[in-house]
């Protein structure tokens, strides 16, 4: 078990802020978990943390968003994640995660900008199998690479102005079925180890407190701001994303 304070005093607050996330309040902030723990142990260690108390959120979510998710975006979503994450599971060895955390915080950060320059989205365009199979597929690859699969996610569904139950549902849909399905590569590449499984129970109680924080917060937010505190929280996360990535890269 890691018995460093200094990673506690980051992994706390990285596991509060998922679960407010996946709760479906500041959606893309949850994907600050990995980097905010990755300034004290290493990335790939940070993932195998993550992922079983990723999965303890996805089960609250479940139960909390029952039968509130659109179908027909998770028909076209689900089966393109499911290619990104065995592209994810067979490049693990070729890729690197700042190259993946630099194509996520671009993708983030331009549509995120798009909107804060114009100040609202033109349109509410409905489900796209050609838009939503290519960003389905990035958001599997991303997510099994560094649980970074939000960003991606968002550009697809936002722009479609879902009422906030229904895209925090999906949401949780999508996410818990991607989780699942990262545990078989993921134990394969030895991420479950002793001292990470040790780790996770001592974080995984604020899993659910954080998570029930995050629908109670969804429910009350009024969907304008709503909006706003997304494409807000998408434009930090995709800025820390390309910054960490730079100042590896360069």
């Amino acid at each position: 078990m890691i018995t460093d304070p200094a990673f506690y005093a980051l992994a706390i607050p990285a596991v509060i802020l998922t679960g407010l996330a996946k709760g479906g309040f500041l959606g893309a902030l949850g994907g600050f978990a990995v980097p905010l723990m990755s300034l004290v142990i290493s990335p790939i260690e940070a993932a195998g943390i993550m992922l079983p108390i990723l999965i303890a959120m996805d089960m609250v979510g479940l139960a909390a968003y029952r039968g509130e998710f659109h179908r027909a975006n998770l028909e076209i979503l689900l089966p393109a994640a499911v290619a990104g994450i065995a592209l994810g599971w067979m490049t693990a060895a070729y890729v690197s995660e700042a190259h993946v955390r630099l194509i996520v915080g671009l993708v983030g950060f331009v549509y995120a900008a798009r909107y804060w320059i114009s100040h609202k989205l033109h349109g509410h365009p409905g489900p796209s199998r050609v838009k939503g199979t290519f960003w389905g597929l990035v958001a599997g690859f991303t997510s099994f690479v560094s649980h970074t699969g939000a960003p991606p996610f968002q550009v697809y569904m936002l722009p479609q102005r879902l009422p906030n139950t229904i895209y925090a549902g999906t949401a949780v849909v999508f996410f818990a079925v991607v989780n699942l399905i990262k545990v078989v590569p993921y134990f394969a590449l030895g991420q479950f180890s002793v001292a990470n499984l040790s780790t996770v129970a001592v974080l995984i109680p604020l899993a659910p407190l954080a998570m029930l924080a995050g629908v109670w917060l969804t429910r009350r937010v009024p969907q304008q701001p709503f909006y706003l505190i997304l494409h807000a929280a998408l434009l930090i996360v995709s800025l820390k994303l390309i910054y960490d990535a730079l100042a590896i890269l360069l």
